[in-house]
């Protein structure tokens, strides 16, 4: 015979979920600085310039943009072995950053947690090298916040920037596409095409939010 005192203990499935550390600790902290997930490559890191040297040491011309924009790069017929490059080591260590992308993301710190995330397991020798790029153009980041990963679906954040879509679809936080060749297509996020459109963004954030 079934225990009825045993049978209305047992939660209900709603009873049953488990929050999440980030949504225990906004609860608990109603005050704090939201946190935002920072892409690095095509986001704060331009790839494309270094894409487009390997494409013309490799067939003798650069391509123009009218022939690459809405792709990557190494997606240009016969093309494809270029995305191997992304394993040298040393690809990662001198990007250029984006225009505007180190006095934003500054003045991100001053009124957010920033956290610079990126999908670099995949690339084993990327590790060191976005490491000391990011000390040295977003030394007010910090080692403490960046996060190297595989899968972005593990980070827990109110806001991510970043150029994937895949990288949004899961996420449980506020989207923002950061406009790149290959996502013009993409209509389901909220698109930034720059960093001034960033700020005005989280400038509008803040003012939401009376801060």
């Amino acid at each position: 015979m079934i225990n009825d005192k045993k049978t209305s203990a047992l939660a209900t499935p709603t009873e049953q979920i488990i929050k999440t550390p980030l949504e225990i600790y906004i609860e608990n902290n109603p005050g704090r600085k939201r946190r935002i997930a920072l892409d690095m490559d095509e986001v704060i890191a331009d790839v494309i310039p270094k894409f487009l040297d390997y494409y013309e040491r490799d067939f003798g011309e650069r391509p123009d943009k009218s022939q690459w924009w809405g792709k990557k790069i190494y997606q240009l017929p016969n093309a494809a072995h270029i995305r191997s490059y992304l394993q040298d080591e040393g690809f990662f260590a001198d990007l250029p950053v984006m225009e505007h992308s180190q006095e934003v993301v500054k003045w991100l710190c001053e009124h957010y947690e920033v956290f610079a995330v990126t999908a670099a397991t995949e690339f084993r020798n990327s590790l060191r090298d976005k490491l000391d790029w990011l000390d040295h153009h977003f030394p007010f980041i910090g080692w403490q916040r960046l996060v190297l990963c595989g899968d972005k679906r593990i980070i827990q954040a109110d806001y991510m920037i970043d150029d994937h879509a895949w990288n949004l679809e899961h996420f449980k936080g506020k989207g923002l596409l950061f406009t790149a060749s290959h996502n013009l297509d993409e209509q389901r996020f909220t698109r930034v095409d720059n960093w001034l459109e960033v700020r005005a963004f989280f400038e509008w954030e803040l003012e939401k939010s009376g801060q």
